[in-house]
């Protein structure tokens, strides 16, 4: 009897530490900042020491793991290298299962993405993945599909360079998507903002996004992000020249701000990086060590130039999108180098170069440190500040453009290779 006590308590305390566990449902984590308020985060690992388990995947893709609880999902290529793959695998590293989603994979800028880049998302119930030849689809978790369509048949052939790698976000039941592509005449090119019934499917709202960008400029890799706060709310698209701040209720344009592009146009500072918001700060990268431009959340209409700037910095991350964290901004270069700026005034506190080499991944905050992810698989730990603290340096030799997640004590570090799962 007192064994029985003893297991149910057991059982009871991990059930408490699950349902604590802070969950990592789409790319840049719960709260949309790329922050992880766990503190039990591992800081030291090699390839053979401080991993909980390593398991091989078919193929390759650069989209950041979605987990809940005890269930990982990534997309994924599969060995042939044009099917395109749902997989679930479980916190003790078996797959559990994997669903096709379609074929058709292509590869982007040699081995720098494919067409499951785009990251998953999930709200503890269904998991929905979109794909850069337009598949979108919802799955629950025990790997049924619940709808599928091709956004091509409802909203346009997508007609952009490296394929449409923008993440859709979640947020309160209803999925957004940024389609920012096309090229042409401003006023048919297709480039729109939609919202739709996560549970079926259904559109909600979509509304044209028009821009003067041409050329390359009219293609955007990035996702679209969430400003919240009390009492506001909004969505942020990133591309073709202008951050554009949208109604959640009916899609409108509540304000636009351009100021991305350099004095003179430069017709190929197409946006990858994605904006970052957090209470009363916007930080909207651009690209091509080009302008990061800070703007406080309000106004309307045209708001470039206006009281609702901040401030600006030069340069820009070209791929990994911003951290903000204690009144610091973090830029994470896409050559290894850290620049650090104050919230407030954009002011450079420090710009050092880390051990690692040239990356892809967005920097990441858990356990109180900052995690910055190399290509070549190295993390390097920094201590948050205003000073330059390396804590550690971590090799696991295996090249990657995902970003890490993090959930329930672990880093999650997706690699061409494989899944690795660092930590108990």
């Amino acid at each position: 009897m007192k064994m029985l006590r003893t297991v149910a308590c057991a059982g009871a305390l991990l059930a408490t530490q699950v349902a604590q566990a802070d969950n990592w449902p789409q790319w840049r984590g719960a709260r949309h900042d790329g922050i992880s308020t766990e503190q039990q985060v591992p800081t030291r690992w090699t390839p053979s020491d401080g991993v909980a388990w390593r398991l091989k995947l078919p193929g390759r893709a650069g989209a950041t793991p979605a987990v809940w609880n005890d269930k990982i999902f990534l997309t994924s290529v599969a060995e042939d290298n044009d099917t395109l793959l749902l997989m679930c695998v479980g916190t003790d590293g078996r797959e559990q299962w994997r669903r096709e989603l379609g074929k058709g994979n292509r590869d982007a800028r040699v081995n720098e993405g494919n067409s499951a880049s785009p990251s998953p998302v999930t709200d503890g119930t269904h998991v929905w993945t979109f794909l850069a030849n337009g598949l979108l689809a919802a799955h629950d978790f025990a790997g049924k599909e619940a709808w599928k369509f091709d956004v091509q048949d409802r909203y346009g052939k997508l007609n952009i360079q490296f394929g449409m790698t923008s993440s859709p976000l979640l947020h309160k039941g209803r999925l957004y998507l940024q389609l920012i592509h096309g090229e042409g005449d401003p006023k048919t090119r297709e480039a729109k903002v939609v919202c739709l019934d996560a549970a079926t499917g259904k559109e909600i709202w979509k509304v044209e996004r028009p821009s003067e960008a041409y050329a390359e400029n009219e293609h955007s890799y990035a996702s679209p992000t969430l400003y919240s706060e009390p009492g506001r709310e909004f969505l942020l698209t990133h591309g073709a020249d202008w951050l554009v701040a949208h109604d959640l209720a009916d899609g409108h344009e509540l304000w636009r701000s351009a100021g991305l592009q350099p004095d003179k146009y430069d017709p190929t500072l197409r946006l990858v990086a994605s904006p970052v918001a957090v209470p009363g700060l916007i930080v909207a990268p651009s690209a091509k060590g080009g302008r990061v431009v800070a703007l406080a959340p309000g106004g309307n209409g045209d708001i470039t130039g206006s009281q609702f700037k901040k401030w600006e910095f030069t340069p820009t991350p070209d791929v990994p999108s911003p951290l903000v964290h204690d009144g610091l901004v973090y830029l994470y270069r896409e050559n290894g180098v850290l620049v650090v700026l104050d919230a407030q005034t954009g002011a450079k506190v420090y710009e050092q170069r880390t051990p690692g080499d040239n990356n892809r991944a967005s920097p990441v905050l858990a356990g109180g440190n900052l995690y910055l992810l190399a290509r070549n698989g190295t993390t390097t730990v920094v201590r948050p500040g205003r000073k330059f603290e390396v804590i550690s340096t971590n090799a696991l030799e295996e090249i990657t453009t995902a970003s890490p997640a993090v959930s329930n004590g672990r880093i999650y570090i997706r690699t061409y290779d494989s899944l690795w799962a660092i930590g108990k």
